[in-house]
């Protein structure tokens, strides 16, 4: 039987709409390719299921192949993506550590948020480590300009770093003349546009399918006519296929040659790198490790509860879940203390893209996936983290600067029911 909620009194708030829930690790239906079996198991625990009979010594062994192919063959022998992030930490210090004489070229997309221990991280890793690292940061007034037309048109503002990080790197292979790319954690661990079945390709199909949201550079270039120009829009573009193909580009996950264990592979980090968690908005202690990365993260979450119902804790809990580490009453309870609060940070978005609170909720709830219904009085406040006031502030669009972008996307926009519904 499916759990709805509102059937155990003990999950309070954070589970008093009319969800449905995947009956083993709690994901609602909201949760984006969800879909639950007739038994109340979603397809995302599903698919660990057939991470559990994967022959794991026969992807090492792949693993192994891959890097003799390219080893020593290029000015680096493959270039790691890097947010400074548990995953992408681990992958930097996997490779390295597994094959000794492996000479990475690190590239770092700064999307404009990264936070105080996060930077001591990436210094530290670095050092121990020994690599050359690529580091870029766009265009602020371009970013801001990106923030507020993605939260328009798609209720998540962070179409710059989605892009961005992934777009990003590719550009650098071709510069670099660098074929081999080496991502993180398979997306098969979190949500099902792939599967475990066969080892997942970090490639355009993979951008265009859910990385960008359905909008591309060229399509921002258009909705921003009179903001910016065609060239903000390139650290955001994907490169051209014709273009990776002449390079003979390889760009794959680590996980999809390797278990995926967050809690081992933190733990390692840790010990080895000096590597340090921290306290993220709305977020159990005990999980120091997730998303450390960006100060807007407590934001982030927040317009996913506004949307579809859940934040952060119901994700960590389903991971902890299948793994058996948490039982679905302390998971229940988890999610009760944490979703459902407003993050300090939403005041620096709020200045950042020239909005007022009343303006982000009307247009959070417009992108609402049914049957979920938020209720800003049932909201609760969220306690700043110790490195809050360390947080840039200021510098945001003004209010006539808002103002003017959104008037124009409304007149543009095809897909609402009105202009009016779009600007309110």
């Amino acid at each position: 039987m499916i759990l709805e909620i509102g059937q155990s009194e003990s999950m309070g708030k954070a589970f008093s709409k009319e969800l449905k829930r995947c009956n083993r690790c709690l994901l609602p239906e909201t949760h984006e390719t969800l879909v639950l079996d007739k038994e109340g198991i979603c397809n995302v625990c599903r698919a660990q299921e057939v991470k559990a009979e994967i022959d794991w010594e026969k992807r090492h062994e792949e693993l192994d192949k891959l890097i003799e192919e390219y080893q020593g063959k290029y000015k680096y022998d493959c270039i790691i993506p890097f947010s400074g992030g548990k995953d992408s930490t681990w992958t930097l210090y996997y490779l390295m550590k597994k094959y000794p004489k492996l000479k990475p070229l690190v590239v770092r997309f700064n999307h404009g948020f990264l936070r105080p221990n996060l930077r001591a991280n990436c210094d530290r890793v670095f050092r121990k480590l020994g690599v050359d690292v690529h580091d870029f940061t766009p265009n602020w007034k371009v970013v801001q300009r990106l923030m507020l037309q993605a939260f328009l048109e798609k209720g998540d503002f962070c179409w710059h770093c989605h892009t961005g990080i992934f777009a990003y790197p590719m550009q650098v292979a071709l510069k670099e003349e660098v074929p081999l790319i080496f991502w993180g954690e398979p997306s098969a661990e979190y949500t099902a546009y792939y599967s475990y079945d066969q080892p997942e390709q970090v490639d355009e199909e993979r951008f265009n399918r859910f990385v960008n949201l359905g909008i591309s550079a060229e399509d921002m270039l258009i909705r921003l006519d009179g903001f910016i120009d065609e060239r903000d829009v390139e650290p955001f573009r994907y490169p051209e296929l014709e273009k990776l193909r002449g390079l003979g580009y390889r760009s794959v996950c680590l996980g999809s040659y390797i278990p995926w264990d967050v809690k081992m592979q933190v733990g390692k980090i840790k010990q080895d790198l000096g590597w340090e968690g921290d306290i993220v908005e709305n977020v159990p202690s005990e999980f120091n490790y997730e998303k450390i990365e960006c100060w807007m993260q407590g934001v982030r979450d927040f317009i996913k509860y506004i949307k579809r119902g859940y934040t952060r804790p119901t994700h960590l809990a389903a991971i902890d879940l299948r793994n058996n580490r948490i039982s679905q009453q302390n998971a229940e309870k988890m999610i009760k203390e944490y979703e459902g609060r407003r993050p300090k940070s939403l005041d620096l978005f709020l200045e950042y893209v020239g909005i007022s609170e009343e303006e982000f909720y009307s247009i959070a709830t417009s992108h609402q996936v049914s049957p979920w219904k938020f209720d800003v009085k049932e909201l609760r406040e969220g306690e700043k983290t110790p490195d809050y006031e360390q947080w840039l502030k200021g510098d945001g669009l003004s209010e006539a600067e808002a103002e003017n972008q959104i008037g124009q996307w409304a007149k543009t926009c095809s897909t609402c029911e009105s202009s009016e519904s779009c600007a309110s």
